[in-house]
Formats: C-alpha cells, structure tokens, sequence
C-alpha cells in the first residue's frame, strides 16, 4: 500500500508560477514510476506528466512542454511538478499517482490539490 498526499495547489495569477509536490509512504517509493493528472470541471482526468522510478527518463503533455517539469527525491520519498508560466487553462483539481509497471494502469491515487489560475 502506498498513501499519497499532494500540495501546494492555490490560486495563482495568470504567468506564475506553483509547485505541486506529492509526499509518499508505505511501500518503496523508489519501485514506482509518478505521474501527475489534472481534472477540470467537466473534463477527464488526463495525464500531465509522468517520470520514471530514478528521475532518467519524463513525459510530458504537449500543452504543458517548457512550462511544466516533474521531479523527484527518491530520498525523500516526494515528487514534484514545477508549473511556470501559468495559464487560465491550467485550472485544475491536480493528482499524483504511482505506478509499479510501466503501462499498466496506475496503482495509487492521492486525493488531489486544487490550481486555480486567474486571468
């Protein structure tokens, strides 16, 4: 069992910047690759990012390349999303996930944190 909690999600202008980070505990958090999810109102939930169990390899959605960039401290047991140059249509309930096979469906889920980016 791994728990996932997420924060630093708050209400940003239009060209800041937030950085989401998403604690784990439970089992070796260094055996899952993390992703990051966003939901708008009325949406899917859809991936935003994703990185590898050791931080060597990261994914990227078109709409947030150059903008967005995840992280993580393994010793710490944390990931993170860098999100920069923020849009109205970043709006979002934002999740963290983990992963124990790569394309396989993701394993855990947090409970999300809300980015709210004003115009």
């Amino acid at each position: 069992q791994v728990m996932l909690v997420e924060s630093g999600g708050g209400l940003v202008q239009a060209g800041g910047s937030l950085r989401l980070s998403c604690a784990a505990s439970g089992r070796a958090f260094s055996g899952y690759a993390m992703g990051w999810f966003r939901q708008a109102p009325g949406k899917e939930r859809d991936v935003v990012a994703a990185i590898n169990w050791s931080g060597s390899n990261t994914y990227y959605v078109d709409s947030v390349k150059g903008r967005f960039t995840i992280s993580r401290d393994n010793a710490k047991n944390t990931v993170y999303l860098q999100m920069n140059s923020l849009k109205p249509e970043d709006t979002a309930v934002y999740y963290c996930a983990a992963q124990s096979v790569v394309g396989r469906e993701y394993d855990y889920w947090g409970q999300g944190t809300q980015v709210t980016v004003s115009s």
